[in-house]
């Protein structure tokens, strides 16, 4: 064990358990990770509506979608470390999720957005921002009410991506951040009989 985990696993050792904690700090941090999921959450959306994205070069597009998706998996890894860090990794891990989600969601509504705004007619019915966050996420609930469908190639490919994305995402990398969070309690419960 490096010096650094040994650390790390002292400064855990030596915060309590999230259940034994008292109402109010729980509380607190309840709090703390609710407004930050929020706070992502509003940044992103407000993002999404005022970023001039038309001013992407339809050649660009896949660079654009490719960098998206990467940005995507780069933040649910920092999100799935910091979990693994937290010495509250359950509260961590749910904030990390809802952050990761709306990433997730913008980077494709932006997609279908773009690919709507370069290819007129890719989809059953012109659409605006806020159509392309509303197909972008009843196709990511599964609940796909096919009042709008993607309807060329370019838009199938997206939706495709985005369908093989979501499950992924909920999937595993849910089990994944669970998973990361059971182990960091268990290590922290076994350091603290260690004691």
């Amino acid at each position: 064990m490096t010096t650094s985990q040994q650390q790390r696993r002292d400064q855990y050792a030596a915060e309590p358990p999230f259940d034994e904690l008292p109402a109010r700090r729980r509380r607190q941090l309840l709090s703390i990770a609710a407004i930050r999921s929020l706070a992502s959450m509003a940044v992103l959306v407000t993002a999404y509506f005022l970023l001039p994205f038309t001013r992407l070069l339809s050649s660009r597009l896949i660079v654009a979608f490719v960098a998206g998706v990467l940005l995507v998996i780069v933040v649910l890894t920092a999100q799935t470390v910091a979990a693994l860090r937290s010495p509250y990794p359950r509260l961590r891990s749910v904030e990390a999720m809802g952050t990761s989600i709306s990433l997730f969601l913008v980077v494709f509504s932006t997609t279908h957005y773009l690919v709507n705004e370069f290819n007129p007619g890719s989809y059953s019915e012109p659409m605006t921002r806020f159509d392309a966050l509303y197909f972008t996420t009843s196709t990511f609930a599964t609940v796909g009410f096919g009042d709008i469908t993607a309807i060329s190639l370019p838009a199938r490919f997206v939706t495709l991506v985005q369908m093989i994305g979501g499950l992924i995402l909920i999937g595993v990398v849910a089990r994944l951040l669970i998973d990361a969070a059971r182990l960091r309690t268990q290590d922290r419960e076994s350091s603290n009989q260690e004691s």
